[in-house]
């Protein structure tokens, strides 16, 4: 016989077991969770706090200050030059990976190369992806150099009379390390959109040939169709990347001369670290985060149309 006490039993025993369902998911991401909560959410929030107090870390007790650090970045001049700086430097960047990525990536991709070409050829194409920020540092700086390599062939050549100051120029300098940037990354793109290349079909080629199209127009509408995915994910992915560049940066030129290579994330440590303002580096910090994550908002919706 059914007793109300059984009856209660079974009730919170499937009440237990599904609650243990909706909770297990949890249990097993809670070390990511953690991780992610001490490692990256409760830094920003301590960041967006400092940039409304007073000089922090400075003073032993600061005090609200408002909106103020922001108003006084937004009017400083070498804040403005920067963020001309960063946009140049990612533009630039963000357009001729994507024009070198895909010209090396067809490159690979043709049946005219021989497979033992076209390995040796993914090797060169993909080395300067594989050096660090530091090695690529040095090594432009040497082939830059006024006595560098660059100097000697150009002098060599007649194509210039007197050595370049490529990374002390006022006029060459933010060229020159947008260069270096666009050679380091642009196997990132080469490599996706080489795989891009593979998946599709030849089958989609040989009827764009029989409806009559020609080369250009099997380009525009298959392979650049095809890929339209990864190119918008990718260039997304290259702008926050970009954005955000520090070690290149700050090993070649360090934000001079005269703030002619000036990016946001070299003037944020120059606040914190040469003038000790923390408040204010916090409060430039929350700018290049708004930034980024308007451009990841964006990835994430172009991701969600996407599938």
């Amino acid at each position: 016989m059914i007793t109300n006490s059984s009856i209660a039993n079974k009730s919170k025993k499937s009440t237990l077991q599904s609650a243990k369902k909706k909770l297990s998911p949890y249990v097993y991401l809670s070390p990511t969770i953690i991780l992610m909560t001490v490692l990256m959410l409760i830094p920003i929030v301590m960041v967006i706090l400092y940039s409304f107090k007073d000089n922090v870390i400075m003073n032993k007790n600061p005090v609200f200050a408002g909106i103020k650090h922001y108003v006084d970045i937004i009017k400083d001049g070498t804040f403005h030059q920067a963020i001309y700086n960063t946009l140049y430097f990612t533009v630039m960047s963000v357009i001729f990976h994507f024009v070198l990525g895909l010209s090396f990536a067809m490159l690979l991709n043709t049946k005219v190369l021989k497979p033992a070409t076209k390995s040796l050829f993914r090797v060169i194409y993909v080395l300067p992806w594989v050096f660090t920020a530091t090695i690529i540092a040095i090594l432009w700086r040497l082939m830059l150099n006024p006595n560098g390599i660059i100097n000697y062939m150009l002098t060599t050549a007649n194509i210039v009379s007197n050595k370049i100051e490529w990374l002390s120029s006022t006029q060459f300098a933010l060229h020159a390390l947008t260069y270096i940037n666009i050679w380091s990354g642009y196997p990132f793109f080469m490599i996706s959109l080489l795989a891009g290349l593979q998946g599709i079909p030849a089958e989609l080629y040989e009827a764009a040939t029989i409806d009559g199209a020609n080369t250009v127009q099997s380009f525009r509408y298959v392979t650049v169709a095809k890929l339209k995915p990864i190119i918008v994910s990718m260039a997304m992915l290259d702008f926050i990347w970009t954005v955000q560049q520090f070690p290149l940066v700050w090993m070649t030129t360090g934000g001079g001369p005269i703030h002619a290579t000036e990016m946001l994330s070299t003037y944020t440590y120059k606040l914190a670290f040469s003038s000790y303002n923390f408040s204010q580096a916090s409060a430039s910090a929350v700018i290049v985060l708004i930034l980024s994550m308007c451009m990841a908002l964006f990835y994430v919706k172009n991701q969600k149309a996407g599938d």
